[in-house]
Order: C-alpha cells, then sequence, then structure tokens
C-alpha cells in the first residue's frame, strides 16, 4: 500500500505561469547546488540524479501541464515514488497556490525512518518558495545559494 503525503500550501508571491517555468526544466536545479556538492549531480530537461555516500536518487518528470502542475517519479532511486508539484492561482492573480503531493511504496521500516521526514521536507520546499518570492532568506538554507535563484 502506497503512502501518501500531502505538503502544506504556500501562497508564493509570483503568479502560476512564472513559478511553474522555475520547475519545467531539471537542470535548472545545479543552480541552487553549492560547488562542494556537484559532483556525482547530473541533469537534463527531464531528469536530475546524484550518488551520495554511494546510494544513487534520481527525479524524472513524466508529466507537464503547463502553469497547473508537474508530475515527477524516481529514476534510480532505492524505493519506487511519485511526485505532483500544483501550481493553482491564488485569489491575488500575481500570487500562486503552491503544494506538493508525495506518494511511495515503503516498507514499514522506510516508513517508520523516513515518514515524518518527507512531510517536513515538502513543508520546507512550500515554506521556503513562499520565503524567497517575499525576498527573505529561508531558515537553515545558505544565502550564497539565493544568488542564482530567481523566481
Amino acid at each position: 500500500m502506497a503512502t501518501e503525503i500531502k505538503g502544506k500550501h504556500a501562497v508564493v508571491s509570483k503568479a502560476p505561469a512564472e513559478l511553474y517555468m522555475v520547475f519545467t526544466d531539471m537542470s535548472n536545479f545545479l543552480n541552487f547546488i553549492p560547488e562542494d556538492k556537484k559532483a556525482g549531480v547530473t541533469a537534463d530537461f527531464d531528469t536530475i540524479r546524484a550518488t551520495v555516500q554511494g546510494f544513487t536518487f534520481g527525479v524524472r518528470i513524466t508529466e507537464r501541464n503547463p502553469y497547473s502542475f508537474i508530475n515527477m517519479e524516481d529514476y534510480d532511486a532505492p524505493f519506487a515514488f511519485k511526485v505532483s508539484l500544483h501550481f493553482d492561482p491564488a485569489e491575488d492573480p500575481s500570487k500562486t497556490d503552491f503544494h506538493m503531493d508525495f506518494s511511495a511504496e515503503l516498507n514499514l521500516m522506510m516508513k517508520m525512518v523516513i515518514g515524518s521526514k518527507l512531510k517536513d521536507a515538502l513543508d520546507k520546499i512550500a515554506d521556503s518558495l513562499q520565503a524567497v518570492s517575499e525576498g527573505r532568506v529561508p531558515d537553515g538554507v545558505d544565502p550564497e545559494i539565493l544568488k542564482n535563484f530567481k523566481i
């Protein structure tokens, strides 16, 4: 049975089309990885893959619905998963109601070890996007990384 995790909603101060374009090309994410962490990371338009401490982990975009959602799935990862990024219009048309959904086939041990961490990660991404769109540096993020981050 799949583990389903719904991330929190965050209102990002960019229109859905603008925010969507940041995520549509996986190679854009290479700009946000510190130089000392880039070894073993590869990306192209549809995929990004990294090897960390001997484990390979990748994500592949499987579906794009312009300015609405992007669906992704595992690519050379240790377990099967799917991620959906949603770019819904907010009440203010210049803003986006952003959220992520995650689904994975986790055995009981994996679910106990990483289940709550996955929810925390989805929420952190939403909070960070909201902060950056408002000109704030998200908690726990090196301001140097944000020099290349434009949304």
